[in-house]
């Protein structure tokens, strides 16, 4: 019995430490969907916006959602965000449509990305799918609000 409980504290407290270092950069899923939409922002993707998806949905936290006017800033962006996020130690599930398609998914577990070209995402319509998703963040609001009080 001692044995049995001995590792199994060891094995809590090893879970423990690695769940700290993972945190390091994000406090919360919220955080991470935030650093996400705004490497969009920052490479220039258009009417980027965070939804909560907690009280919606089983399958993640948020969706953070972006279109961008052409496929190779497309896949810029989606580079990009893979980057930051591998640099925290934050791999995917799944990425899929990253090569020229009009719609790429990146599965980060709790945040779940979608960018797609300009006009397919009208065509989805996943704000209006997922409409009793409020909006918790839109770094081009954001953006607008400083300009507005400077």
């Amino acid at each position: 019995f001692d044995n049995k409980r001995c590792f199994f504290y060891h094995s809590m407290s090893f879970f423990q430490e690695k769940e700290v270092k993972r945190d390091d950069m994000f406090a919360n899923s919220l955080d991470m969907a935030k650093a996400i939409a705004d490497v969009c922002y920052q490479k220039l993707g258009k009417d980027t916006v965070v939804l909560d998806m907690s009280k919606d949905s089983v399958l993640c936290d948020y969706f953070v959602i972006c279109d961008a006017p052409t496929r190779n800033q497309l896949r810029d962006i989606a580079e990009n965000i893979d980057k930051m996020l591998s640099e925290q130690g934050i791999e995917p599930k799944s990425i899929q449509g990253k090569n020229d398609n009009a719609w790429t998914l990146m599965d980060y577990s709790s945040v779940i990305v979608h960018l797609f070209i300009s006009g397919e995402r009208s065509f989805y319509n996943l704000e209006g799918m997922w409409k009793s998703a409020p909006i918790v963040y839109a770094p081009d609001a954001e953006e607008a609000n400083k300009e507005e009080k400077a």
